[in-house]
């Protein structure tokens, strides 16, 4: 069928308005309404309103923002999901996808500090709460052979609290770290479960030195906690969680002029990979010879990876700019 082998183009018309309001209560708090209405072709009316509240002291070295809403998301899988083009599973779709929604809060405060020396210390926090239905979930363990895609039958929920924080000495120090403790889970047919592929924690930082020679030593990392990993059926022998893990990196820049750097190093430290094994059955991507129906467990599967393969390696480099 001639058709059936020809890309099908998506035609959508998505008319709109939007519709905002900001309401000054006096110089240190504001509230802002919005609200928005879309005629999606495929999805009917669409309505999802907003409401925005912001605090601050007269000197600005305090702000609060409070925010809550909804909102919706048409998914477009095969530009969104790499995996769906790069495995050797095969992509099914379980009845047509309709777009996700949301209710979202969240509370965010922003501090900042002065030092006798000018050096500012700014504190940046936020609790967060997503809650999802019409979810659009990837599945990747009901058949080793098979991606799947569904809308969840029942609701999703991601919350958590985030910090960062941004150092800025005179002396040429600046540091920048952050850390993220987050809750994603899925809970349909009234059963609850971590959600795949991401981690309860997750923390980064840069920090940078400029000495008075003109070379700058930069030294960025991150850090994450154990995420739940796919599995090929019970008798896979990998591991459900990853491990705790580190990238870190460090570099040596050398100014000579405004247009002329150079600069070397070394990425990944601690020469961190994930298990020779992650991508289960390497040697064989086709499943040549085995019945992945009886032995799931020997089925190529390159899904449970969860950080870069390559390890400790140095680099060095010229860098030049125009303007």
């Amino acid at each position: 069928n001639a058709i059936a082998d020809t890309n099908q183009a998506s035609i959508i018309h998505l008319p709109g308005l939007f519709i905002q309001d900001e309401i000054s209560l006096n110089e240190f708090n504001k509230v802002l309404l919005g609200v928005r209405y879309d005629y999606n072709s495929l999805h009917g009316n669409i309505f999802t309103p907003r409401i925005n509240y912001k605090w601050n002291t007269a000197n600005k070295k305090n702000v609060l923002r409070i925010s809550a809403g909804n909102g919706y998301r048409v998914a477009n899988v095969f530009t969104e999901d790499h995996a769906a083009l790069t495995g050797a599973r095969t992509v099914e779709f379980q009845g047509e996808l309709d777009p996700e929604t949301s209710w979202n809060a969240n509370v965010n405060f922003v501090k900042r500090f002065y030092t006798k020396s000018n050096g500012v210390i700014g504190i940046d926090a936020t609790a967060f709460y997503t809650y999802f239905t019409n979810r659009i979930l990837t599945d990747y363990e009901s058949d080793p052979n098979k991606i799947i895609y569904a809308n969840l039958n029942g609701y999703s929920i991601s919350k958590g609290i985030s910090f960062t924080s941004d150092i800025l000495f005179t002396n040429g120090f600046t540091m920048n770290i952050g850390a993220t403790f987050m809750d994603v889970s899925v809970t349909e047919n009234n059963i609850k479960t971590r959600q795949l592929l991401t981690e309860t924690f997750s923390g980064v930082w840069s920090i940078s030195y400029k000495f008075d020679t003109n070379f700058t030593l930069d030294y960025t990392g991150n850090l994450y906690g154990p995420m739940r990993l796919p599995l090929l059926g019970v008798n896979d022998n990998r591991t459900e969680f990853s491990p705790w893990f580190s990238i870190q990196n460090i570099q040596l820049t050398k100014k000579f002029s405004n247009s002329w750097e150079v600069y070397g190093g070394i990425k990944n430290l601690l020469n961190f990979t994930p298990p020779a094994n992650s991508i289960n059955n390497a040697n064989n991507p086709f499943d040549i010879g085995i019945d992945t129906v009886k032995n799931p467990e020997l089925a190529f599967d390159p899904s449970y990876v969860y950080a870069s393969n390559q390890g400790i390696r140095a680099f060095v480099g010229i860098r030049f700019t125009l303007f």
